[in-house]
C-alpha cells in the first residue's frame, strides 16, 4: 500500500477519470470535493437557527456566534461551511423557510451558478503621457508603436492605451490635450490595421476620444469612471464595443483620501450590479468588470478584492484586474516601481487562480511565461 497526500489545488476531473471513475459519478464526487465558506452579514437570528440546524442535518454547517440560539440579537453574521453539493441542498431547502431565507436560497444559486474562467487573457499597458508613476510605461507617437509591436510579438491578447495619467493626485488634464496626445498612435493604428493582430482598448472617459478610438479600429473602452458618463454608454453601443466597467471611490484627485466601505466586497457588488443594469439599458452587452485596485481603497481593502476575487464571479462576468507595480506591492516589500515585476506576478497569479480573466499589466512577456508555468501546474 502507498499513500500520497495531494493537493487541493488539482484537476479533480483528470484524477477521477484516470481512477476509471464513470462521468455519472465523477460529477457527484467533485460536489463533495469543492469546500465553499459563504459569509452571511445581518441574517435574521431565527434564520440563523433554522440555517443551523439544516446545513447540520445533510453535514455541512453554520459558524455562528455565541448566544445565537438564545436569539440574544435580532441579527447575526455568520459562515456557512459547505460543499457543492450541501449548496445544492440547501439552495432547494431554503426556499420554503421564513425570515430572509428564500433570498439567501437565491444568493446559493447565482454562487453556485458562477464558473472560474479556464484561461487568462494578457492586456499590456501603453501611456501615450509623460506622468504615468511608471516611467518605463510612457510612450510617445513612434516610441509608442514600437512597444505596441513589440507587445504584439510577446503574445499580449489585448493592448490597452491611454494618455492621462490616474495615479492618486495627478492633474485633470484637458480634453484637447488629451486628444492631442493619442491622436498620432490612433492613426497609425488605423492605417497599419495593428487592430488585425491584437484588440486595442482606449483607456478613456471622454466621449471625443473614445469615438476617435473606436473609429481607429479599437474595440474596447476601459473607462475608469465605471460608465458615469452616459454619451460614453451610447457610443460604445452604436460601435458594439465591450465595455471594461472599473470601480473607483471619487476621482483620482480625491480616491486616496481616507476611502471607507460599510463592506468593500458588497459595495462594490452593489455598484457594478447598478451599472450593469446601466450599461443593459444603453443595448451594451458585452461587459467586464473591474474592481479598480487602487482606486479609492485601502491596502487591506486591495488585498480582500483579490483574496476574495470569486465573490464577483456570481456576476456572470468577466473579470480585470490591475495591480501591475502599483504601490501596495511598496507596502508590503517597500520598492520603487521598476522594481515591482515579482510583486506584480504574485498578486495577478493570485488573481487568476481567484476568477481573473484578464490582467492589466506593463510586462507581457513575464506574465504569459509565469501564467503558463502556473497553468501547468494546476493541470498536474
Amino acid at each position: 500500500m502507498q499513500v500520497e497526500k495531494l493537493s487541493s489545488n488539482i484537476d479533480i476531473e483528470k484524477y477521477l477519470e484516470q481512477l476509471g471513475v464513470d462521468s455519472g459519478g465523477r460529477s457527484v464526487l467533485t460536489s463533495k470535493m469543492q469546500t465553499h465558506l459563504i459569509y452571511i452579514r445581518d441574517l435574521h437570528v431565527g434564520a440563523a437557527n433554522i440555517l443551523k440546524q439544516d446545513a447540520l442535518s445533510i453535514g455541512a454547517d453554520l459558524a455562528v456566534p455565541k448566544g445565537t440560539i438564545l436569539a440574544q440579537t435580532p441579527n447575526v453574521d455568520c459562515i456557512l461551511i459547505g460543499t457543492t453539493k450541501h449548496l445544492k441542498i440547501l439552495s432547494k431547502k431554503e426556499l420554503a423557510q421564513p425570515f430572509g431565507l428564500k433570498l439567501l436560497a437565491k444568493h446559493l444559486q447565482d454562487i453556485l451558478k458562477a464558473k472560474k474562467p479556464q484561461s487568462a487573457k494578457v492586456m499590456g499597458i501603453i501611456n501615450a503621457n509623460d506622468d504615468s508613476f511608471f516611467y518605463k510605461s510612457r510612450f510617445i507617437d513612434n516610441d509608442a508603436i514600437k512597444r505596441i509591436e513589440l507587445m504584439i510579438e510577446e503574445g499580449a491578447d489585448i493592448i490597452d492605451i491611454g494618455a492621462v495619467s490616474s495615479a492618486p493626485n495627478t492633474k485633470a488634464v484637458d480634453v484637447k490635450e488629451e486628444l492631442s496626445r493619442i491622436e498620432p498612435i490612433l492613426g497609425v493604428i488605423k492605417k497599419q490595421k495593428l487592430y488585425e493582430k491584437v484588440s486595442f482598448s482606449i483607456d478613456s472617459y471622454e466621449p471625443l476620444v473614445i469615438e476617435k478610438a473606436l473609429e481607429s479600429g479599437f474595440k474596447i473602452v476601459n473607462d475608469i469612471t465605471g460608465l458615469a458618463n452616459d454619451e460614453v454608454c451610447r457610443l460604445i453601443a452604436s460601435f458594439k464595443a465591450q465595455a471594461i466597467i472599473m470601480h473607483m471611490q471619487g476621482t483620482p484627485q480625491t480616491m486616496q483620501k481616507n476611502p471607507k466601505y460599510d463592506t468593500v466586497l458588497s459595495d462594490i457588488y452593489k455598484f457594478f450590479i447598478t451599472r450593469i443594469e446601466k450599461a443593459q439599458s444603453f443595448g451594451i452587452e458585452d461587459i467586464v468588470l473591474d474592481v479598480g485596485i487602487g482606486f479609492g481603497k485601502t491596502q487591506e481593502h486591495n488585498l480582500t478584492l483579490i483574496k476574495h476575487l470569486e465573490h464577483f464571479l456570481s456576476l456572470q462576468k468577466p473579470l480585470l484586474v490591475g495591480a501591475s507595480r502599483k504601490s501596495m506591492i511598496d507596502k508590503i516589500s517597500p520598492s520603487a516601481p521598476q522594481d515591482r515585476l515579482s510583486g506584480t506576478i504574485a498578486l495577478h497569479l493570485e488573481a487568476i487562480k481567484n476568477g481573473a480573466s484578464i490582467v492589466r499589466v506593463h510586462d507581457v512577456s513575464e506574465h504569459i511565461q509565469a501564467i503558463k508555468i502556473q497553468k501547468a501546474l494546476d493541470a498536474t
